[in-house]
């Protein structure tokens, strides 16, 4: 066995479809240390406000954050670079460091459900 067999791209799940119990259904199976805050989200923002005008920012939210999660590579890059930016005393670097998360983060709400 070759070492490349053992570097296998791990599997990463498709976005679900764009509605919150497709999106809550998927973070329960694939990201479930998200699955608290969604619901204690879900329920200030939403069902406790008795107020349906703040699901789409909501799910906007949301969508982007399984898009990230779901690829641990991707989450883990993520986190690495915000976390550097936190400490970072070079404003310019810290500048970047946020502006490359930001461009991912902004990447991630552009996923379209099933890819």
């Amino acid at each position: 066995m070759t070492a490349h067999a053992a570097e296998s791209t791990p599997f990463i799940p498709p976005m679900p479809e764009r509605n919150p119990k497709a999106l809550r259904e998927a973070i329960a199976r694939q990201a479930p240390q998200l699955l608290p805050d969604f619901d204690e989200h879900w329920k200030w923002a939403v069902a406790d406000a008795y107020d349906i005008s703040t699901v789409p920012a909501f799910m906007a939210r949301w969508w982007g954050e399984y898009a990230i999660a779901r690829d641990p590579k991707l989450d883990a890059h993520v986190r690495d670079v915000e976390a550097r930016a936190a400490e970072c005393a070079d404003l310019a670097e810290a500048k970047t460091l946020l502006e490359e998360a930001s461009s991912i983060r902004h990447q991630a709400l552009r996923v379209e459900p099933g890819r």
